[in-house]
């Protein structure tokens, strides 16, 4: 299956490449709109600063919005999920796929960077068969939504959300790249939740 990665001129798109490949995809890292637009999977995998992130995502931003409209499935990791929202705390506005907004963590050890188990808050094919899984994690801002598209949160001085899922849209807050077996199974899982988006 054919995933395309948004190249936004940053991030960690070797590795999330990497880990797409092991799961049995063919990933293309794009600056295309046209690939972006039409693949039947996009990631926007993302490290370090949203309004940076935006600001190099905003020439797929257009064919980004198109793909929601027309309901083809968009992944976002990391950052990736958190330019799903509508702006950030950090400073910037995201693609506002999502309601909501994503605001620094409030825990007394920041940034939340470590492994962590999620705990599903409902059932998600993106998911499946990982409620309990420890992922890791590297961040000091988090996605509060505003609806029910959260679907799994972790625990670091209080509840996180740890991914979000409504219709097409996905994300994970954590690095399934770096997060062994189960993240693996997070790849694998998110290859069929596309094709049943």
């Amino acid at each position: 299956m054919k995933v395309v990665l948004a190249d936004y001129g940053a991030g960690n798109l070797r590795s999330v490449c990497a880990g797409l490949e092991r799961a049995g995809a063919s990933p293309e890292i794009s600056t295309d709109p046209d690939a972006v637009r039409e693949a039947p999977l996009v990631v926007i995998a993302g490290v370090g600063h949203l309004e940076s992130a935006a600001r190099g995502l905003a020439p797929l931003a257009e064919a980004l919005l198109e793909r929601a409209a027309s309901d083809r499935p968009t992944l976002g990791v990391c950052v990736g999920m958190q330019l799903l929202f509508e702006e950030s705390e950090e400073g910037g506005r995201g693609l506002g796929l999502l309601e909501g907004q994503v605001r620094r963590v409030r825990a007394r050890r920041v940034p939340h960077m470590g492994w962590n188990s999620l705990a599903l808050t409902r059932p998600s094919d993106l998911l499946e068969g990982l409620d309990g899984a420890d992922v890791y994690f590297a961040h000091s801002y988090a996605a509060e939504p505003a609806g029910t598209a959260g679907i799994a949160e972790v625990e670091h001085d209080g509840p996180l959300v740890a991914a979000v899922e409504s219709g097409p849209l996905a994300g994970v807050q954590f690095h399934p790249e770096r997060s062994g077996a189960a993240g693996a199974r997070v790849l694998e899982n998110a290859l069929r939740w596309s094709r049943s988006a």
